[in-house]
């Protein structure tokens, strides 16, 4: 398995992975997430693909077959009337292909986007995870993460 920066040649083994997680979000949140919906349109993607600000990390076997990604997006709050200017990277997604899950990609996935903040010069990862998500919950607090803030509502 290799993990690298994603390219546009990985379009489709993105996509479908997209998808997976938009069903896991409509199962878990039908009033929500749109059935059948993926978060980027190709031109989106793309574009997301050829910026450094935003890199996408994929998992990826020996015959370039995607079998993970981590969507990753660099924040930085310059001048911010409260917050300090740490340079942070976020994972908007992390997503493994379910056929496969219990291999350890994720955790792999998860470890390189980690070694690649560090030589970013970044104060911290972080990632938001919707509480439908037992699974991804469970998972990334085995990775070490810890809550920092905690998003609430009530539906009207």
């Amino acid at each position: 398995m290799e993990i690298r920066r994603a390219m546009e040649k990985d379009m489709d083994g993105i996509n479908n992975l997209l998808q997976q997680v938009c069903l896991v979000h409509h199962k878990g949140r039908p009033d929500l997430f749109k059935y059948g919906a993926k978060k980027y349109t190709d031109d989106q993607l793309k574009a997301i693909i050829h910026d450094d600000n935003r890199p996408i990390f994929t998992a990826t076997d020996e015959n370039g077959k995607v079998l993970g990604y981590a969507f990753c997006i660099f924040q930085q709050h310059i001048n911010d009337n409260i917050l300090t200017d740490i340079k942070t990277l976020y994972i908007d997604d992390l997503c493994v292909d379910e056929n496969i899950r219990g291999r350890h990609i994720g955790r792999q996935l998860y470890e390189a986007v980690l070694a690649f903040a560090r030589k970013q010069g970044c104060y911290n990862v972080t990632l938001n995870v919707w509480s439908l998500n037992e699974p991804a919950m469970k998972f990334y607090e085995s990775c070490g993460l810890k809550p920092q803030k905690v998003g609430m509502e009530t539906i009207l």
